[in-house]
């Protein structure tokens, strides 16, 4: 069993609050983890099923987004399941929720699946990660509780959720949110990689969102309200699903000393937001050739067929960066300005331009994902909020 012990944790090498450029991170050589002013990235890597490339633009003042990639166990126990996680938590109101993910979700995952399988049990289950959000959320939630005196904004803080597994061959699609993952499929007749989106949406813009919030609460007629041409539920969240939020998911936060911003002028009887996700299962086959994993703000500016085409047609080495350079050109150009006036622009500023946008491209090598035992060394890259951690062991 590989453990914590075996794991080599270098120093942070994402600290938004200090300019650290082209700095390597951390001791022991260059892992790879690189700093440039608001950006963080590691531009290429190897998981047990391929290579995978990610990276962070910051815009908020303080970055909000964590993500991760784990490749090895996905259980505690030797003999249990290897494959690939993939988290994207798109944070808002603050970084705690997504770092609180971050810290917990993945290790969750592999405590629910071992109270629940065998030893010799080589796959994952939807049911298995669902309940691991509802445990992360949960304890979120009684973190909350427990500093509601002394940090009362603690509960307007929330996160979207997007996880991705791969294992024995099949892909898992979890989402709490409106991050999204676009599969590349080659199309046999045409020769030519398509997008193929398997992550389901969780914002007030979209009508199917909001008739499922009118008819899970039909005696509210203000549960979702158009504000400047922005739907948001209550008037005050685009998203319907999250971690965190208690606000909007038990009374008993929704009231002083909470700030009046975010206080209802009516007590409500059930949660008006959900943690439970969206779960997407299918089998992987050979002309599925990667995944783009990535926050709303990369989608805001670009269409899920341009990230595809973006990726099947330029180097793999620095993938993220590119689409995430691709997304900053289009932002932009809709405010008539050129890239190079816009990476003058400081954090905090930048918001009005963009948010904090996080990809990760994972490349998928069907004959490693067909293999029926992996054991290879286990990588653990975790970036966003306050640090990054890169560990393999």
């Amino acid at each position: 069993m590989v453990t914590t012990t075996l794991r080599r944790i270098v120093s942070p090498c994402w600290r938004p609050s200090v300019e650290n450029e082209g700095q390597n991170s951390g001791r022991g050589g260059d892992l790879g983890c690189r700093v440039d002013g608001l950006w963080w990235y590691k531009d290429s890597g190897r998981h047990v099923h391929g290579e995978f490339s990610m990276a962070i633009i910051q815009a908020n003042n303080v970055l909000e987004d964590y993500s991760q990639l784990e490749s090895g166990p996905l259980s505690l126990e030797e003999s249990g399941p290897q494959g690939t996680f993939v988290g994207i938590y798109d944070g808002h109101a603050g970084p705690e929720a997504s770092q609180f993910i971050s810290d917990h979700l993945f290790d969750n995952i592999k405590t629910i699946h071992d109270a629940e399988y065998t030893s010799e049990n080589q796959g994952m289950s939807a049911d298995v990660i669902s309940k691991a959000y509802l445990a992360t959320e949960e304890a979120f939630l009684s973190m909350v509780e427990k500093q509601w005196l002394i940090r009362p904004q603690m509960a307007s803080v929330g996160s979207c959720c997007l996880v991705g597994i791969i294992c024995s061959g099949v892909l898992y699609i979890a989402n709490a949110g409106d991050s999204r993952v676009v599969l590349g499929r080659m199309d046999k007749s045409s020769k030519e990689v398509k997008a193929v989106q398997l992550s389901t949406e969780h914002n007030a813009s979209l009508p199917s969102v909001r008739d499922e919030l009118q008819s899970s609460h039909p005696d509210d007629p203000q549960i979702v309200v158009l504000r400047h041409k922005v739907w948001r539920v209550k008037g005050l969240i685009q998203v319907s699903r999250s971690i965190g939020d208690a606000y909007l998911k038990k009374t008993e936060f929704n009231r002083e000393p909470l700030l009046p911003k975010f206080r209802l002028p009516e007590p409500f009887q059930k949660p008006i937001l959900k943690a439970e996700p969206s779960i997407f299962v299918q089998k992987l086959y050979p002309e599925d050739q990667f995944l783009v994993f990535a926050s709303d703000g990369l989608w805001e500016h670009l269409s899920s067929q341009e990230a595809v085409d973006i990726v099947n047609t330029c180097p793999r080495n620095g993938i993220a960066r590119k689409l995430i350079k691709a997304a900053l050109c289009e932002a932009a150009k809709k405010r008539e300005m050129r890239y190079s006036d816009l990476k003058k622009i400081d954090r905090g500023v930048r918001r009005h331009f963009h948010d904090d946008i996080t990809v990760i491209v994972v490349y998928l090598d069907f004959p490693l994902i067909s293999r029926s035992s992996l054991r290879e060394s286990v990588v653990s890259v975790r970036g966003g909020g306050g640090s990054v951690e890169d560990a393999n062991a």
